[in-house]
């Protein structure tokens, strides 16, 4: 009777462990894949990313940081596909699906990570009739994502980005300039390191 209390005691815990263990086995591959291949090897890449992710993800479907790190290995394997390939789009709207069903769920997770990507995700798709792109939500998202993290690199890169695509470089300086002194993220070194390198990459882009 004991042992079989203990286990009930200890079911919570094992399963935060598995789910911690799996959104961290996410974040490491997902910054191998897009740091450290090549262009040419990273289709494959988040292929076989992708499918960790899903069999990740079946085993907790309503755990917010799973969903946020499913959809970014989602529409990353979209984003390697190429322009033309009619799948594309359906990674990225399945991914738009799980990151606003992790906004339900707990949106201010992860940093507001959720808000971020779900931003990222509607300046960068196609606008109506190809796709659901949207200024308007975009900046409504990427601005969520600021007030949740208004210091991290991820956050302020992306608006940053989205600001130099609308034209308004001398706006992205300040978010660009915020995105370069963020602090380092605790198990993040090569995603640090590669986004610090894209942020000096718009920075040297809009001096231009």
């Amino acid at each position: 009777m004991k042992k079989i209390i203990l286990l009930i005691l200890l079911f919570p815990i094992l399963s935060f462990a598995d789910w911690v263990d799996d959104m961290q086995y996410l974040q490491t591959e997902w910054a191998k894949v897009k740091y450290q291949l090549d262009s040419s090897d990273q289709q494959k890449g988040f292929e076989t990313l992708l499918e960790q992710a899903d069999l990740r993800l079946k085993n907790n479907p309503n755990q917010a940081e799973l969903l946020i790190w499913h959809a970014i290995v989602e529409a990353s394997y979209a984003g390697s596909l190429s322009a033309i390939n009619p799948t594309a789009l359906g990674y990225v709207k399945n991914a738009k699906k799980d990151l606003e069903k992790a906004i339900e769920l707990g949106g201010d997770v992860l940093d507001g990570s959720a808000y971020t990507s779900l931003g990222s995700l509607y300046y960068q798709v196609p606008g109506w009739p190809l796709g659901f792109g949207d200024e308007d939500k975009a900046n409504e998202y990427l601005k969520k994502g600021l007030e949740a993290n208004p210091n991290g690199i991820d956050a302020n890169y992306f608006y940053a980005d989205f600001l130099i695509k609308k034209g308004e470089k001398e706006e992205a300086k300040v978010f660009l300039d915020k995105a370069k002194k963020a602090p380092s993220r605790p198990g993040r070194t090569i995603a640090d390191q590669g986004r610090r390198i894209e942020v000096l990459e718009l920075i040297n882009k809009i001096r231009k």
